[in-house]
């Protein structure tokens, strides 16, 4: 195909950043012009990695130096005690000032979206992002939403409520969970809305903050942890089942670790979940008494805590590459580490903190994958008993093993290259 521009347009997190860099590192390689629009504390981290960016900003500019991602990272700083509470709690006290604080940005951004677009004039625009951005549907260029969420944000009404963590064979609580949903942010829904129209865009679909794109939807999840729907999504949607970058730099355990007994496991709460400093200290001195050896990403507070002796780990760690050599996985149940977990065969012990998380771990435990376990009131014995279940379970070795074949003979970053590449060149659904 011809040479196109192609625009990703991530979140501001690591998550569906890492996730759009796995796709976009298959255009390039391909001779696409591929550009990134980032915020600014993102400034150069894509430009190592072989792409062009842009930047923006979701907020004033603040006095002091940012790190990437950093708006997000104070955000959740400030929010943790919520992560204590139930679900239901955190609907009013955590899911409805995040959708405000998400809201503030698109609102905040649109006018330097529209420059971005106009300058590039892109054949089309990638976004990963929870919420709309009128300028992109407004430049009347193709667009791809990719959903790099639990894919209940797809709502059904056979299946339980984002955010809930509800499970699948119980109902009981759906109703009252979607009410209080609901209430919680119909006024900001319908506010929103209205800015959508006056930025020229069309008005959002009843109780969802982002459209479908008209031209290709993508998400991913494993079949074997995807759920049953009673409707039937709509033709532009595909699901790459994972996506995992190839981009990573090679990994191997340090040396205080490399032959050790016990199995070697990765720990990792996702960059914002590592930053509430005494979970991340909790967590160390429950696994310093098991035999295993422990790889950990430690996160944006990697100096106010320190790993025990069984433990190596760094601020940053490459997680696509890590992924391959370790035998379990501990995490807070994010969308990409969930699936790329399935992707290298890798059984999980799920600690759910906030968002989408809580319904991934629920269904890590429906499915059989893994463990779920109670993130900040979790017995130290609960947690030693789950990883050795895991370890050694040879069933389920075996089953995620045969999942991981499978996955690896299609990989989803290139499925989504592909329909991407043909959007751009054809501009058709």
């Amino acid at each position: 195909m011809s040479r196109s521009t192609i625009v990703f347009f991530p979140e501001g997190a690591f998550g569906p950043t890492n996730n759009c860099v796995g796709i976009g590192d298959v255009l390039r390689q391909r001779g696409h012009r591929v550009v990134f629009v980032v915020e600014d504390s993102f400034a150069g981290t894509l430009e190592q990695k072989g792409f062009e960016e842009r930047l923006m900003r979701l907020a004033p500019t603040p006095e002091r130096e940012e790190e990437p991602g950093q708006l997000w990272k104070d955000f959740i700083r400030d929010t943790a005690p919520v992560f204590r509470k139930t679900t239901f709690e955190q609907l009013g006290e955590f899911i409805a000032p995040t959708w405000q604080a998400l809201l503030d940005g698109a609102r905040y951004v649109d006018d330097r979206l529209v420059e971005i677009f106009d300058e590039l004039r892109p054949d089309a625009i990638v976004e990963d992002n929870v919420c709309a951005f009128p300028a992109i549907q407004a430049s009347g260029r193709p667009w791809v939403r990719i959903l790099s969420c639990n894919p209940l944000e797809l709502k059904d009404p056979e299946l339980p409520p984002p955010f809930s963590g509800l499970p699948l064979d119980d109902r009981a609580d759906w109703d009252d969970f979607r009410a209080e949903y609901r209430r919680a942010i119909g006024p900001m829904h319908a506010e929103f809305s209205d800015f959508c129209v006056a930025r020229g865009a069309p008005p959002l679909p009843e109780g969802e903050m982002i459209h479908e794109s008209p031209w290709l939807n993508l998400y991913l999840y494993p079949r074997e942890l995807d759920y049953p729907r009673s409707r039937s999504l709509a033709q532009t949607w595909h699901n790459l089942e994972s996506s995992v970058r190839t981009s990573d730099p090679p990994w191997s355990p340090p040396a205080k670790l490399a032959d050790g007994a016990g199995a070697l496991i990765y720990v990792s709460l996702g960059s914002l979940g590592s930053g509430d400093v005494p979970l991340m200290r909790r967590l160390v001195a429950a696994l310093s008494q098991t035999p295993h050896r422990y790889i950990v990403s430690k996160g944006p507070q990697h100096d106010h805590y320190e790993l025990a002796d069984n433990m190596a780990g760094a601020e940053f760690l490459p997680q696509a590459s890590l992924l391959t050599q370790v035998d379990a996985v501990i995490t807070h149940g994010g969308n990409n580490t969930t699936t790329e977990c399935i992707h290298h065969g890798k059984p999980m012990v799920a600690l759910p903190i906030f968002w989408d998380q809580h319904d991934n771990a629920q269904r890590v435990q429906e499915t059989g994958v893994g463990v779920r376990l109670p993130t900040y009131s979790f017995a130290d014995h609960d947690l030693a008993a789950a990883i050795d279940a895991l370890l050694g379970d040879r069933g389920l070795g075996q089953r995620l093993r045969g999942i991981s074949q499978r996955l690896h003979e299609k990989p989803g970053n290139v499925r989504a290259a592909d329909l991407i590449e043909q959007l751009a060149a054809t501009a058709q659904p």
